[in-house]
């Protein structure tokens, strides 16, 4: 049986594992794209797609301080999620962003992927 196993580890604890996706989701945020292993990619696929259905209600006080609890490292990224990003999305019911395979790294052999939004 597959019960409870919906996320997945990426090999680190708990609240490495929360830091690694609010950095790489902030990183996605602001440069637009985001090339890691297809495993991450996933997780910060999901992280940033609930970010973005929150975001998509507008520039009011609920919606920044929701948005600042989930990304509290950098409020320029906030605003720009709010102000830039999410209005483009607002007519759309999900699926903000796309994965795209890039094959396998050649060092360790990882599979890579390139996140970036549709």
């Amino acid at each position: 049986m597959k019960h409870q196993n919906g996320r997945r580890k990426l090999s680190v604890k708990p609240a490495h594992k929360k830091a690694l996706v609010r950095n790489q989701a902030i990183h996605f945020i602001k440069n637009g794209v985001l090339q890691t292993t297809k495993t991450r990619a996933k997780e910060v696929q999901t992280f940033v797609e609930k970010t973005v259905t929150i975001a998509r209600q507008g520039q009011d006080f609920n919606t920044i301080r929701r948005i600042k609890q989930i990304l509290p490292y950098d409020q320029d990224t906030v605003m720009k999620l709010i102000k830039e990003v999410a209005p483009k999305y607002v007519d759309r019911p999900g699926g903000y962003t796309r994965l795209i395979s890039l094959g396998q790294r050649e060092g360790d052999t990882a599979k890579v992927a390139r996140l970036e939004w549709v």
